[in-house]
């Protein structure tokens, strides 16, 4: 198994901090998730039931053709590699490590790339795999680029898989306007915007030959019903969107001043995280998770991202920690 962040039971055990007492800023979730109200005991008690709307609120809310409901991006990227033959995949030198995995795992070979080189190299790739924006970096590129990548690849029936699962906050920049087109798979995920990881939705939206492979593969049921509900209600929640697209930003912005004032300047961003590059990476995560503070470590480069707190007081002892820390930054 791959380290993601998360892990709040096992931090809590290493550092021997109770774990209520924890601050978790290693997902890079919003902190201040859609309020789920109470599900309907149906959805506990019969198999889930793909005419009850989920499909089309997806399709509202993404304005896209209808998507193929999955349990969480995860699913289509440990699935998509074995639909085609094994083939040569580009992707990013730092990026979601799932991704790599899950090509290499299938036999296919992995070609990673600085974004600066992406477009010479097209031509040796048949699939190009990006995190958009880049996850943990935050490089975002301009959706004129992947336009053009996507129609590249799509004359020699190359692929251009987008992972969109921080796009949310800024939907004008994801390729979803082009859903549909041969050629173009994109990855939408529940649980970073509405902050509900814990339900393992996700949406992939591509060509219907496509879909119906990957739905093949998957199996009935990719979705456990009472998931299928909570997301449909998300979805149609207009005012708490709004409301958030106003919200992380502003939040991110104080996140990376913060960091800023102890010398922690960040190297990459997006509405719900900051990444900071800093040779002693390491040391700055093993000592606020020492406070209680649990932050993403990544070691190539060393780096760490930080989430959003989610209240004043986890700002207050952010700032109060990071304060302390005056041999790691010099």
């Amino acid at each position: 198994m791959l380290k993601h962040g998360g892990g709040l039971r096992a931090a809590a055990r290493q550092y021997g901090i109770a774990l209520e007492d924890w601050v978790d800023l290693s997902t890079g979730l919003n902190p201040h998730g859609w309020p789920v109200p109470a599900i309907e005991a149906s959805s506990w008690q019969r198999l889930p039931e793909l005419d009850d709307g989920l499909e089309q609120a997806a399709s509202d809310f993404y304005a896209a053709p209808q998507p193929l409901a999955v349990a969480g991006s995860q699913a289509a990227i440990q699935t998509l590699p074995r639909l085609r033959p094994p083939c040569r995949v580009g992707m990013l030198t730092l990026t979601y490590a799932e991704h790599p995995y899950a090509w290499q795992k299938q036999g296919h070979h992995v070609l990673r790339l600085a974004p600066e080189d992406i477009d010479a190299a097209l031509p040796q790739v048949d699939v190009l795999q990006l995190c958009t924006p880049n996850n943990p970096t935050g490089w975002l590129p301009e959706p004129a680029q992947l336009r053009e990548w996507h129609a590249r690849l799509r004359q020699r029936d190359g692929w251009l898989v987008l992972d969109e699962t921080f796009l949310d906050v800024t939907p004008e920049r994801s390729l979803l306007p082009l859903a549909g087109q041969p050629g173009l798979i994109i990855l939408r995920s529940i649980g970073k915007f509405f902050g509900l990881a814990g339900a393992r939705a996700g949406f992939v939206f591509a060509w219907p030959a496509l879909i119906e492979a990957l739905q093949d593969e998957l199996g009935p049921w990719t979705l456990a019903g009472p998931a299928r509900q909570a997301v449909r209600m998300a979805l149609q929640d207009r005012a708490w969107q709004a409301a958030m697209r106003q919200r992380l930003p502003a939040e991110s912005d104080r996140l990376a001043t913060l960091l800023r004032r102890h010398g922690l300047a960040p190297g990459g961003s997006t509405p719900l995280f900051q990444w900071v590059c800093h040779p002693q990476a390491a040391m700055l995560h093993r000592q606020l998770a020492s406070q209680g503070i649990l932050t993403r470590l990544f070691d190539a480069p060393p780096s760490l991202r930080f989430g959003l707190p989610a209240q004043e007081s986890d700002w207050a002892r952010l700032d109060q920690a990071l304060a302390s820390f005056t041999l790691v930054k010099s």
